[in-house]
């Protein structure tokens, strides 16, 4: 099982550098970005910096050199899946060929309420995003391509340069077990989602099911989820739902539980309210003592 990390870009800039930079020589798999603009909040804009998905990305592409770097992931409501395809494309040649592309459907409220940006219901969201999806693949992966769907078109279009990768891979974000799973399978080279063991098990199924439908392999989809990690050098583990806080140890008993659940990839959530050295140790712990525990 592959460890990565999705730095929350809540983070002052120079911490953001710092950890990447600490990311990639502790041995981790890839850095992944969120694609937001504000805090979440249900209905109303808030208060508090965040920084641009791509933005970072791109500076993150020339300050490191080894390590992947990957979207989690590209809400398709803020931009064009044929503006995503080329800043994609770019993001691969300035990193020489390091870039994941996730996309998901899009989804925070208060960001699209904020922006005037179009928020549809989620049928309509989906069907959009079935279309970006396949515009994007499109363009990628094709020299010319041409698109007639209901929400976007291509005539005779070009992606040039073309990504470093062939192909630059494709992950689908979503939990949904009627729509998003099968579309990843039909489209997509990785899946995620959010879960613990348990639940995740039970969607690989169901994604083992569609592949089976779609006659593709199963273990032709990646399968990445994740959590708020926190190795600690020593106290007592916290006994939570969701965060894993703990020795080395524990961490390794709790992520060997994904690993079993055929977890592929497992990502760290970063939290900005973490102290940085307290997150820099933890990554180092990590890396030295539980990557090895876990075999």
């Amino acid at each position: 099982m592959l460890i990565s990390v999705c730095l929350d870009t809540g983070r002052p800039w120079g911490d953001l550098l710092t950890l990447a930079g600490h990311a990639e020589q502790t041995g981790f798999e890839r850095i992944y970005v969120p694609d937001h603009f504000m805090p979440y909040d249900p209905s109303v804009a808030v208060p508090g910096n965040v920084h641009e998905c791509w933005t970072v990305l791109s500076a993150l592409a020339v300050s490191t050199t080894r390590i992947g770097l990957g979207t989690l992931v590209l809400g398709n409501t803020y931009r064009h899946p044929a503006v995503v395809a080329n800043m994609a494309a770019t993001l691969d040649q300035i990193s020489a060929g390091r870039a994941l592309l996730g996309l998901g459907a899009g989804w925070q409220p208060n960001e699209h309420k904020a922006y005037g940006i179009d928020l549809p219901d989620p049928g309509h969201r989906l069907d959009r995003f079935e279309e970006a999806v396949q515009v994007v693949s499109l363009l990628l992966r094709s020299e010319v391509s041409d698109f007639a769907g209901a929400h976007y078109r291509l005539s005779q279009a070009r992606c040039q340069p073309p990504p470093v990768q062939t192909p630059l891979p494709l992950l689908v974000g979503g939990a949904g077990e009627r729509r998003t799973i099968p579309l990843a399978v039909r489209h997509a080279d990785a899946w995620h989602t959010w879960a613990a063991p348990p639940e995740f098990q039970r969607k690989s199924e169901i994604l083992d099911e569609a592949c089976r439908v779609a006659g593709r392999a199963p273990s032709e989809v990646r399968r990445l989820t994740g959590q708020v990690v926190r190795v600690l050098a020593r106290g007592n583990p916290v006994h939570d739902d969701s965060d894993i806080v703990g020795t080395a140890q524990f961490v390794a008993h709790r992520l060997g539980d994904y690993r079993d659940a055929k977890v592929d990839e497992f990502i760290v959530r970063d939290r900005a309210a973490t102290p940085l050295r307290d997150a820099l140790g933890s990554m180092t712990l990590m890396a030295a003592e539980v990557v090895p525990a876990l075999g």
